[in-house]
């Protein structure tokens, strides 16, 4: 196990922010995991668990010790006429994942190409696109229970699924560490098609073969159209939860916004974040070294040197704006550290 002292997590956090952790150490197995947390137990330090830094905005430096987790693994554990059971270690890079899903015609997650971060984070936020949701292809979890120190397995109705929302996020969190996801995929396909330009970018292709992998390349050239490359600008792609708004809320609002998108659902009609932000003003905004991303309302980014509280008050501000002028309180999706 290498210990390292005031590590800068810049290269571990996609916004770019140049914050420090006061020790590092990566665990590449259960067993490197129980290792350092036992290392930090002994000297009465707190950990936090950093997986591909794609959904946290750091706004201070970490007095802990931060675990990067890189426990890796793809298992086909059993299947049947219909379906596969795969299980995936938790520091697996989600999109590595899918890949290795579509060359094997295993179909369920191809809606959710190009999502950064880890297997491990995908059913702790319960990520979802274009009408998929994790919850949809999930299986099981196992997980380290930091106060009896034991692995358990979490099954779907454990695991509280919600949207964007996981029992991870609220009641247990920090008390479990998510070490492998199993998720039951499908041998013949059930195409989700109806929602985002999915449709028209398939046409656009020119490609007459429905598969998987077309869907895939679909998505990947929406999301590359609409999302900035962490790479190039930083961010942490959506920031902010699309809100749900009560029927008769949304047909007030259409009154005076003939043109407000809205998805119906059960309890009421999911509105757009990114519409909302826009209408309020903030898109391609820029404040020195951050700002409001210029094709995705969405998305705030990290020109360079910008600092995490910046971006903090940055979205509140966002928060008040839209809450003012429609009575709509928007959510952040991303994590505050």
């Amino acid at each position: 196990m290498n210990i390292q002292e005031n590590i800068s997590l810049k290269p571990f956090n996609t916004f770019g922010l140049d914050k420090k952790a006061r020790f590092f150490t990566s665990a590449g197995s259960e067993k490197d995991l129980i290792e350092a947390l036992i290392w930090a137990s002994h000297r009465g330090l707190d950990i936090f668990i950093l997986g591909g830094g794609s959904n946290i905005l750091l706004t201070q430096d970490i007095n802990k010790l931060v675990i990067k987790n890189e426990i890796d693994g793809i298992e086909l554990i059993k299947e049947d006429n219909d379906h596969v059971w795969v299980k995936v270690g938790s520091g697996e890079n989600w999109h590595e994942f899918v890949k290795y899903c579509i060359s094997r015609n295993w179909a369920g997650v191809e809606n959710l190409s190009l999502i950064p971060g880890t297997v491990g984070a995908s059913p702790m936020q319960n990520i979802g696109a274009y009408g998929v949701e994790i919850k949809d292809v999930f299986e099981s979890l196992t997980a380290f229970n930091r106060s009896n120190l034991e692995f358990e397995i979490f099954d779907q109705k454990a695991c509280q699924f919600g949207y964007r929302e996981s029992v991870f996020k609220h009641e247990l969190k920090g008390q479990y560490i998510i070490t492998s996801v199993t998720y039951k995929l499908k041998k013949k396909p059930d195409f989700k098609l109806e929602y985002g330009a999915i449709k028209d970018t398939l046409k656009e292709s020119g490609s007459n073969e429905l598969s998987i992998k077309a869907v895939s390349d679909a998505v990947i050239k929406i999301r590359q159209s609409k999302l900035p490359d962490p790479k190039e600008i930083g961010n942490a792609g959506s920031f902010f939860k699309n809100p749900t708004i009560l029927t008769s809320d949304w047909e007030k609002l259409k009154q005076d916004y003939p043109n407000i998108p809205g998805y119906p659902l059960k309890e009421g009609v999911k509105v757009p974040a990114a519409w909302l932000i826009e209408q309020a003003g903030w898109k391609g905004k820029t404040f020195g070294e951050i700002g409001v991303h210029k094709n995705q309302s969405l998305v705030l980014v990290n020109y360079g040197d910008g600092d995490g509280m910046d971006i903090k008050e940055l979205s509140e501000k966002i928060q008040k704006s839209v809450f003012d002028q429609f009575n709509i309180q928007l959510n952040p999706e991303v994590n505050f550290i």
